[in-house]
């Protein structure tokens, strides 16, 4: 009984190997087809006209000069600001910090603003104008029921148009990020440890990831809406309401729930205040503003106000590792990711489903 039994099971298992392999064989094949080879090709071309047109526009052009001015003026002041600090710690008022190259980008000088700072107000801007009128500006032209009509797949137009967008935020951020750590290295005479080297890539990452979801934003509307001005001004709007008044909206929410006037006032002031901070984190700016804090700063352990207190009785002050500040902003980069993810899915779906004949 039990051996016609392990021979059932034996006889399953063949077969679920079986159709695995041919499945696997089936995939293989439809890769390898001819189709999907005239797709790859395709998607390459796309690629490279995308980022053709990008580069080659006046629009980018002088985005990218705008931003160049910007990090200028925001170095500028932030080695100015260093040089303050040095010369305190030369007088022996305070200590040495191992990571005071970090604070090039966090540091804001007379009447500027850090660097960070313009990357997290501005950033959004660069992704807003590469993706506001990716697709409805070719539909109003006539041009995407000519690409459509090519022999490849639908989907990889739109695909195309990302990574192109991706691709120039990613240049962007890295040749002005590169070019301002090299001024700053030759001017202020300071030496880049590993860690530091590696904190600063990881948030060029980050700050190439954040302004990549305000291009899928921009992507979703402009397949949404059929005019561009209509996408850019529901972007424009949507970048005001996560920037400037999200943390009005939260404020007002959390003390409608939670009311820190009252009997009940030193109960809820904690209540209040996660509430807070769980509504401005929908904001990818907050995200990104925490993620750059916890990164270019080792000194902080948290940004949470509640587990700040409850972690630093008898806690000693010291510098994070860099492995442990990624765990720290690992939830913020799942958020990111998931947030651009969705953006691009809805996209995706709503120009699948569109009819984008003439």
């Amino acid at each position: 009984m039990a051996q016609a039994k392990a021979e059932e099971n034996e006889t399953g298992l063949t077969k679920d190997f079986k159709k695995l392999g041919r499945n696997l064989r089936e995939s293989a094949r439809e890769r390898n087809s001819e189709a999907a080879r005239i797709n790859r090709r395709g998607l390459g071309v796309l690629y490279r006209k995308e980022l053709a047109d990008h580069l080659e526009s006046t629009r980018f052009q002088i985005l990218f000069v705008l931003f160049a001015v910007v990090t200028a003026f925001a170095l500028n002041g932030a080695i100015s600001s260093l040089a303050s600090t040095a010369q305190q710690t030369s007088d022996g008022k305070t200590a040495v910090s191992e990571f005071l190259f970090l604070r090039i980008f966090t540091t804001s000088g007379n009447n500027v603003f850090s660097f960070s700072t313009f990357v997290g107000f501005l950033g959004p801007i660069i992704g807003i104008m590469l993706g506001f009128d990716a697709v409805n500006e070719e539909l109003a032209q006539g041009t995407l029921n000519r690409l459509a009509a090519q022999p490849i797949y639908r989907d990889t137009i739109l695909i195309a148009k990302f990574l192109a967008g991706a691709t120039v935020i990613a240049l962007t951020v890295f040749s002005l990020g590169g070019w301002m750590v090299g001024i700053a290295l030759i001017r202020t005479g300071l030496v880049l440890s590993g860690e530091q080297v590696a904190r600063i890539v990881v948030w060029f990452l980050m700050a190439t990831l954040y302004m990549c979801l305000w291009l899928a934003m921009a992507e979703f509307f402009s397949v949404v809406c059929r005019h561009a001005a209509t996408s850019a001004l529901w972007c424009i709007a949507l970048w005001l309401v996560l920037l400037l008044f999200m943390s009005i909206i939260a404020s007002a929410i959390a003390g409608w729930i939670f009311p820190t006037t009252g009997y009940y006032a030193q109960i809820n002031t904690f209540r209040n205040y996660a509430l807070q901070l769980g509504i401005n984190r929908i904001s990818p700016y907050y995200i990104f503003s925490e993620i750059t804090t916890i990164l270019l700063n080792p000194n902080v352990s948290t940004t949470n106000i509640v587990s700040l207190l409850q972690s630093s009785e008898g806690a000693i002050a010291s510098y994070l590792t860099f492995g442990q500040s990624m765990l720290q902003i690992w939830p913020h980069i799942v958020c990111l990711l998931a947030e651009t993810a969705a953006f691009f899915a809805a996209a995706y779906i709503c120009f699948m489903n569109r009819e984008i004949r003439a």
